[in-house]
């Protein structure tokens, strides 16, 4: 449930962005929705007092007071009033016509501004954040919330802010008209302001419920769908759709009780607004009929006076436009509590902290001076140096050699539920370190330290001797290739996905790097080669083309270290092997760490570490491990994995 202080934390911000992009078009549109919300209350006044009371009255007979001589009828005076009232009219549709079309637009840009700054914050996000939210709710927040944001901007609140500002002129008006007329109006206001609130808040309780549980329906709809071969696989459909249901259910709970509570206002407050407008037209009958004397502010000399046909035509009319806006605010007060119940959840995602990043040094592109020492250069060279700069302003270079090292590192994803243990380890350049051991043993997590994804709990990791919190962020991934296990493909030309690794390469570039991979034999036989459109994580491509783009694209990037996250395990034997051929040629010169689905494909490591329960338990090479008859032995001559 939204507090209260939420909500004016989310309204004021929302008027930021409105004030802050769009300035003059709300101050036009709060004078046109003045002016809209007048014409209809002053042309009611026109034709009661004016008009009917003023000219047309007059010239009638009085039937009760025969020796009453009616008075010619004005005709130019009346012409002049009709055309007043038609002006009033016209100013009051252009202002209609033009405050929705800038609303409209302004709604439509608050929404892209979000959208905007919720994106680009997102990319921002530590990758944990997104371990804790589904995909799906995410979603939810970029459509169903944004918009509901958007209907409130461009629908509601301008529905509200007229509503109110015609009922402050009517009220104005019909004190101005006739004092007891007025205060029946609002006895019967007051019962339906009563009756209003009441609804407003069992619906908004459950349109707010109703956005939430829409939020986690989207989210198991998109893990679910996500995960269609796994369902088919081990014949889960019937618990899928139970699942569901339940999500439905409570979709359909909220959603009804939601529709009963708004439903049943807009009929009550019209019928109340009905019986209001018979009572005055008979009270009002009474009162002509016993002429009787009312007090009204705009009387003038005379503040008391006779009641007419023309007080209770105006009052009709007034008490409409009295009734009305109170039906229209109250339907409209549910898609605001809506919007700022979304609009709760966008800024509290735009106020999730930033992945920090107090690094200071820079990887560049380098070449040799003539002591072989490295000189920045914007050209690309294939060599880099980290770029060191210092307090008094001067910078030092040094070369990228590639050089891993861990001290003692322990790590938590939640604090006091420590993962990994004491993990020390090194890795010279151009060596390559394979990881061993139980699922879960926690491989993946080393290597998600090294491109800080994740920040320490205690120890330190040093990349050339650097302290990898020394580096920034963003420089430090750029020298890492990475292949993970899950090969993840973006909408667009097998060329682009390839060129993701490195924006900058050449077409050539791009295809050496599907050599390397041994991609290239399968993407020139695609419909249009590199050029063939990818759509939907590329679903028309099996799992070992579409990882074998994977390594094409670390390839690309040509960094000095690489990840292989079981990087060869959505491949078959045969392709494996020459995938393997094409890996060898990538690992040359290269510091690489592996992450070993058989362990057949890391007994030329120069290392092997095998991990159980957080910590190194083993380190060695092929023959070294399977002399020590321990945990490698064991996973190597009884046919694990090592995964």
């Amino acid at each position: 449930m939204v507090s209260s202080k939420e909500k004016r934390g989310t309204t004021r911000r929302l008027l930021r962005y409105v004030f802050h992009y769009y300035p003059w078009h709300f101050l036009l549109v709060l004078f046109c929705i003045v002016i809209h919300s007048a014409s209809g209350v002053v042309g009611s006044y026109i034709i009661g007092t004016k008009i009917i009371r003023e000219i047309v009255t007059p010239a009638i007979p009085d039937l009760v007071d025969p020796t009453y001589v009616p008075v010619s009828f004005d005709e130019k005076n009346f012409i002049l009033w009709l055309i007043i009232l038609a002006a009033v009219y016209v100013a009051g549709i252009f202002c209609n016509y033009l405050y929705q079309i800038m609303m409209s637009k302004i709604g439509q840009g608050v929404q892209r501004r979000i959208r905007d700054d919720l994106f680009n914050h997102m990319q921002s996000l530590p990758v944990s954040y997104f371990d804790r939210r589904t995909h799906g709710d995410i979603m939810s927040i970029y459509t169903n919330d944004v918009d509901a944001l958007r209907e409130m901007l461009s629908r509601a609140l301008p529905q509200v802010a007229a509503s109110i500002m015609t009922m402050a002129a009517c009220f104005f008006l019909m004190l101005w008209t006739d004092f007891i007329l007025t205060a029946i109006v609002i006895v019967f206001a007051t019962v339906m302001m009563l009756l209003t609130r009441y609804f407003v808040e069992m619906s908004r309780k459950y349109f707010i419920s109703q956005q939430i549980e829409l939020g986690k329906t989207n989210g198991y709809i998109e893990e679910m769908t996500n995960g269609q071969r796994v369902v088919k696989v081990f014949n889960y459909e019937e618990r899928n759709i139970a699942g569901f249901r339940t999500h439905n259910e409570q979709l359909f709970h909220y959603g009804v009780r939601a529709q009963r509570f708004s439903s049943i206002l807009m009929p009550t407050v019209n019928q109340i607004g009905n019986l209001q407008y018979v009572i005055i037209a008979l009270i009002g009958g009474l009162l002509i009929a016993n002429q009787v004397t009312s007090f009204g502010f705009g009387y003038g000399a005379h503040t008391f006076r006779t009641v007419d046909i023309g007080i209770i035509i105006s009052f009709l009319m007034f008490s409409k436009f009295f009734v009305q806006p109170i039906g229209q605010v109250s339907n409209q007060l549910n898609t605001v509590a809506l919007a700022l119940a979304g609009g709760t959840r966008i800024f509290q995602v735009i106020d999730e902290p930033s992945e920090t990043d107090e690094g200071y040094v820079e990887l560049c592109n380098a070449t040799e001076n003539e002591n072989g020492e490295p000189v920045e250069t914007k050209e690309q060279t294939g060599k880099w140096a980290w770029k060191h700069p210092h307090a008094d302003g001067s910078v030092s270079y040094t070369w990228l050699k590639g050089k891993i090292e861990f001290f003692d590192v322990d790590f938590a994803y939640i604090k006091g539920k420590t993962v990994l243990h004491n993990i020390t380890l090194y890795a010279e350049p151009g060596q390559k370190v394979a990881f061993v051991g139980p699922t879960g043993a926690g491989k993946t997590t080393i290597t998600n330290l090294i491109n800080r994804f994740y920040d320490l709990e205690d120890g330190k990791v040093r990349y050339d001797g650097i302290n990898i919190n020394k580096i920034r962020k963003a420089d430090l991934r750029k020298s890492l290739g990475i292949v993970l296990q899950d090969s993840k493909l973006f909408t667009g030309t097998v060329m682009e996905n390839i060129r993701y690794g490195n924006p900058q390469a050449t077409d050539e570039e791009v295809i050496a790097a599907a050599k390397l991979a041994h991609a290239d034999e399968f993407i020139t036989q695609l419909p249009e080669g590199y050029q063939t459109l990818l759509a939907s994580g590329g679903a028309s491509l099996s799992q070992g083309q579409k990882q074998l783009i994977s390594i094409a694209r670390a390839a690309v990037a040509n960094p000095p270290v690489m990840i292989l996250d079981e990087a060869t395990s959505s491949i078959d034997s045969r392709t494996e092997k020459l995938v393997q051929e094409g890996m060898d040629a990538i690992m040359k010169g290269r510091t690489v760490f592996v992450i070993a689905h058989r362990l057949s494909t890391i007994q030329n490591s120069d290392v092997i570490m095998v991990i159980d329960g957080g910590r190194i338990i083993e380190r060695g090479t092929h023959e070294e491990l399977l002399a020590k008859k321990g945990k490698y032995h064991q996973l190597y001559t009884g046919g694990a994995s090592g995964k």
